[in-house]
């Protein structure tokens, strides 16, 4: 009910009531009995409901536009990293890498406007365009770079990386030294803008080419056309800020061998100290010895060899961690954001806006399919590479935290500049302030808490202000309708084509919810994750001195963890398991209804408030963070569905819904495949696993069963994930439970990469 409607409702006076008739066209009441007076109160009455009425519409427009200033204003808490951390000064060792994790040879600097290199291949026969692309260069090629129409070395300077030169040396035959026959085409350009690159290349490729090496056959192929040389193009060519776009595109026949050597002025500084070139035998010799490093570095961190896995298993562990590695990014740019305006009584509706420029230094689910950060997947990534390099944790998290905005909230996912954005379909694109993701940023620094390195407490130190506001925002702003209970914002609507409306801020897509949405909705997997939450930030700040964030974090996490507060609101007795609570049916189907497809039907009985029968991940949530006592007497029935084949229990690890459920392996649409209704994914095993792991060391009545069940989880896990490696050659985004094949994206070297910590025993 509007602000207008309850104080016109609540007016006693009888002039009152005779100007809301007023107000409404209907006649004004007059008699012998004052009517002037009574007219005058009536238009002092009138002038007090528009002014009323102006009011409360200012009002919630001013509340409105408050709330989309806060949604675009960066947090004020100092930030967990000094602002210089990624400069070539402070991190020189970590300036320069492969931070563009969607392209091959995806070199850049850690910059807002940095030095950009790529690698595509195109056959046949192999094409190799080599991109050269920067923001500041100054300089050109000298004329001594090039011949024959081959670019021998380009030479320039940014005011990070000083003068460097970068030459493209000649193509051999593999293990030879030999040089091989190729052709070569230059393309120059000012730079269009990262998103529209890939197609000007595309526009201007034709096939008028003709390889012709010594002694053989002509053959065509895709080649660019040659540019205007660069000391013809006037400096009106180009923009200020634009800067400049080579290709080397250089054609080979299979196999090959191509060098790129980049070099920094003062590696290639006159006298003693000049260093030799790495490249040839000196590049073979120093990758042989660097692998040579990695792993015995390897083997130190994750002990595989002494835990007596197999050399292939080693080998597969290996690549887990080295495609995790290559796959860290850096972004930076602006993301779209829809605020919440959320006026009671209003309509007040925003477009989306454009969040600062900001920093992101992530890893990434995907190269190929995800090149991006993702807010629950990365605390799962950093849990592996907290293992390897502590500091590039700190690093990752410090920028996560750089994203908080004045009330809190981090966006779920990370599509910041314009090169990402070309890669994201439209619907995905805009990042809703309302919606929350699992704080998984939390897990590595619950396992930092338990190191102890005098590094990581430091750096929790500088951090904790912006990891107080952002479980403060989660905590606050996904309230659920009773005292400790939560629910994710964000839900689909109910669609009549959606079989079950997805929550895709939980992270679980289309994991079955309550049939019909509403604000009733209790969600056992966000109640956990608060507690966790609450949990870890007690404890950090205890450890930190933090008194009076200990005092408020500590009763809140003493009545999550309460097991009375979680069977009040979550225990399904009907069902012997915890559940989410809601508007429910199960009585719901896909029908073919022509013309529209397939359409949901709702039968008998109806929807109403209760426990949501949908066995599977969410039920385990309490045992999967580890919230029950090792005496609960709930663990029991938890273990059992865990280990039934009817449920949960596969060959090839724990099914994301059970067998037994009538939304297993169900399409949520005509167009939308099952994706959290029965595949095996590891993250979720991943902490089935340390559950289990810590029940199994716990005195208790299921410690025994818990141990035994983890041994066989494990084996189940890391035998399925290595064999599906080697048939394929890939780590998979998620495994059928029915016959273990990968499935979804690949390759996905996110948090498909810990299998390397169940190997280990790492939890």
């Amino acid at each position: 009910m509007a602000r207008g409607e309850r104080r016109r409702r609540g007016a006693p006076a009888d002039g009152a009531r005779t100007a809301e008739r007023a107000a409404r066209g209907g006649p004004a009441r007059r008699d012998g009995r004052g009517g002037s007076a009574r007219g005058a109160v009536r238009g002092v009455a009138l002038a007090v409901l528009v002014l009323s009425l102006v009011l409360g519409l200012s009002g919630s427009w001013l509340l409105a536009w408050h709330r989309v200033r806060r949604a675009v204003t960066l947090h004020s808490a100092s930030p967990a990293l000094p602002p210089d951390s990624s400069s070539p000064s402070v991190a020189p060792d970590l300036f320069w890498g492969t931070y563009r994790p969607h392209v091959y040879f995806g070199m850049k600097t850690r910059s807002p406007q940095p030095l950009l290199t790529g690698l595509r291949y195109v056959c046949p026969p192999f094409g190799v365009p080599v991109l050269l692309c920067g923001n500041r260069w100054q300089g050109s090629p000298s004329a001594r770079g090039w011949a024959k129409g081959q670019l021998k070395f380009i030479s320039g300077h940014t005011s990070e990386l000083g003068d460097f030169r970068f030459t493209l040396l000649a193509p051999t035959s593999p293990g030879d030294t030999t040089p091989k026959y190729g052709s070569y085409n230059v393309f120059w350009s000012s730079n269009p803008g990262l998103p529209l690159l890939t197609e000007m290349v595309k526009s201007r490729l034709n096939s008028w080419f003709q390889h012709r090496p010594p002694g053989a056959s002509p053959e065509r192929y895709l080649g660019l056309p040659g540019s205007l040389k660069w000391e013809d193009r006037g400096p009106s060519g180009q923009r200020q800020g634009q800067g400049q776009f080579l290709i080397q595109q250089v054609t080979l026949k299979v196999p090959f061998s191509v060098e790129f050597v980049f070099e920094s002025g003062s590696a290639r500084a006159g006298g003693s100290q000049a260093l030799k070139q790495l490249a040839g035998s000196l590049l073979t010799q120093a990758l042989e010895s660097h692998a040579e490093t990695f792993r015995k570095r390897f083997e130190k961190t994750f002990r595989l060899k002494e835990k007596g896995l197999s050399p292939e298993e080693q080998a597969l562990g290996q690549a887990a961690l080295s495609g995790l590695l290559g796959g860290i990014g850096y972004f930076y740019g602006q993301g779209l954001v829809l605020p919440d305006v959320g006026v009671a009584g209003s309509e007040q509706k925003v477009d989306p806006v454009l969040f600062p420029p900001v920093p992101l230094f992530t890893a990434v689910p995907s190269r190929s399919f995800f090149p991006r950060g993702f807010l629950w997947d990365e605390g799962f990534h950093q849990l592996v590479v907290q293992r390897w390099d502590p500091r590039l944790t700190r690093e990752a998290l410090g920028h996560w935290l750089g994203l908080l905005n004045a009330d809190g909230w981090i966006g779920r996912e990370q599509i910041l500049g314009d090169e990402a954005r070309a890669r994201v379909p439209p619907e995905f694109l805009v990042q809703r302030t309302a919606h929350a993701n699992p704080p998984t940023l939390l897990l590595p620094v619950a396992h930092m808490l338990e190191g102890g390195d005098p590094a990581d407490l430091a750096f929790l130190r500088r951090a904790f202000p912006r990891l107080h506001a952002w479980f403060s925002w989660l905590h606050q702003s996904q309230a659920g309708p009773v005292p400790l209970s939560y629910r994710w914002r964000g839900r689909d609507p109910a669609l009549p084509t959606l079989l079950n409306p997805k929550t895709l801020p939980s992270g679980l897509d289309d994991y079955p919810r309550a049939s019909h949405p509403s604000a009733t909705e209790r969600h056992l997997d966000l109640r956990c994750w608060v507690a966790l939450g609450a949990r870890v930030l007690m404890r950090l700040a205890e450890q930190l001195g933090e008194a009076e964030a200990a005092a408020e974090l500590g009763p809140l996490a003493v009545s999550l963890e309460a097991e009375e507060s979680l069977d009040e609101l979550h225990w399904a007795p009907e069902l012997g398991v915890f559940a989410d609570f809601g508007n429910h049916t199960k009585a719901v189907q896909l029908k073919p209804r022509p013309p529209q497809g397939m359409v949901r039907v709702v039968g008998r009985p109806h929807p109403h408030l209760q426990y949501v029968d949908a066995l599977g991940y969410v039920s385990l949530f309490p045992f999967l963070l580890r919230l029950l006592d090792p005496n609960s007497s709930r663990l029991g029935p938890l273990l059992d569905v865990l280990a039934d084949s009817r449920h949960l229990w596969s060959p090839f690890g724990l099914r994301s819904l059970a067998a037994s459920s009538p939304f297993y392996s169900q399409r949520n649409s005509e167009h939308d495949p099952p994706y959290w209704r029965g595949a095996v994914w590891l993250n979720i095993n991943y902490l089935a696993l340390g559950a289990l792991h810590h029940y199994g060391h716990l005195e208790g009545p299921y410690q025994a069963r818990a141990a035994k069940l983890h041994r066989e989880l494990r084996a189940n896990l890391v035998g399925n994930v290595w064999r599906q490696y080697q048939a394929t050659g890939f780590l998979w985004e998620q495994y059928s439970d029915r016959d273990g094949r990968g499935m979804g994206c690949r390759p996905f070297q996110g948090w498909t990469s810990l299998v390397l910590l169940v190997m280990a025993e790492d939890y």
